[in-house]
């Protein structure tokens, strides 16, 4: 009897079908958690509902207005018993940031947790990019990372009780995609960051962490690159899909935890391939 050869390419893995959304388990009970750019649909608004989930009360923050009081109605309607501030701020302004950092304190009554979300990606090839485009994505990206960072840190070197930052990086920070290059300079800018000031920030009782998704479809990424792009990324992971925004979400709750205590200055790829 010949055996049929089996086409790789046709072979589904069991994972290829995303799983139900795992149920809060507390690991964030009790937590005060802040959240930059959680409006819409995509990563941010994901790791909110999953603070809540686990417990936390959270402060949002995204520079859009109506979108982030739209996030706060929803979040709100779904967790009545926690607290789901809003704060608008955009983190390419300083003086917005530092002030997002204390208001968030004082309508929480303190801040364990601060999540960096802010980002922005595009596709163009580096011949036919502008300075402009260039700049506001790693302004955003990277200088909006780092202006958190540094507001959270200054707050947690005044406290006695530590804290946890988490930043979303890419795992283009470490690979290479074309049109990607403004993106992954940023990306790997945070995850240096990341580094760097997670040995300081260990002075003072605070773990900084990052994590680096492959790719998460979600509305918001659909409208920056095209289709056919995102299904020919989705088809090369093991799983043969994008990760789902709560997956991502799960894994920057876990890092929040008590669960990771003594991890920092780390970079978590969330993909179901190579890093």
């Amino acid at each position: 009897m010949t055996e049929t050869a089996v086409d790789p390419s046709v072979v589904r893995s069991p994972l290829a079908t995303p799983p139900a959304e795992t149920p809060g388990h507390g690991l964030l009970l009790g937590r005060k958690v802040v959240v930059t750019a959680a409006a819409g649909t995509g990563i941010g608004f994901a790791t909110a509902r999953r603070a809540l989930l686990e417990g936390a009360d959270v402060v949002i923050s995204d520079w859009h207005e109506r979108r982030l009081g739209e996030a706060q109605e929803k979040l709100a309607a779904e967790f009545t018993d926690r607290t789901v501030g809003q704060i608008v701020c955009n983190v390419q302004e300083s003086v917005q940031v530092d002030a997002l950092i204390e208001a968030a304190a004082g309508e929480l009554g303190r801040i364990d947790v601060l999540v960096n979300n802010a980002g922005l990606g595009g596709e163009t090839p580096v011949a036919d990019m502008t300075d402009e485009e260039w700049d506001r994505v790693l302004d955003i990206t990277l200088n909006g990372t780092f202006r958190a960072t540094r507001a959270a840190l200054r707050y947690f070197r005044g406290v006695d009780h530590g804290g946890v930052i988490v930043n979303n990086a890419s795992v283009l920070g470490w690979r290479a995609q074309r049109g990607q290059a403004h993106y992954a300079a940023a990306k790997a800018g945070v995850m240096a960051l990341t580094r760097c000031s997670a040995v300081e920030a260990a002075d003072f009782g605070v773990r900084i962490n990052a994590i680096a998704p492959s790719i998460a479809k979600h509305p918001f990424l659909a409208k920056v690159t095209s289709d056919e792009l995102l299904d020919e990324l989705a088809a090369k992971e093991a799983y043969g899909r994008a990760a789902e925004v709560w997956e991502v979400a799960a894994t920057i709750a876990m890092l929040a935890s008590d669960y990771t205590t003594y991890l920092t200055g780390e970079v978590v790829s969330i993909s179901s391939q190579r890093a």
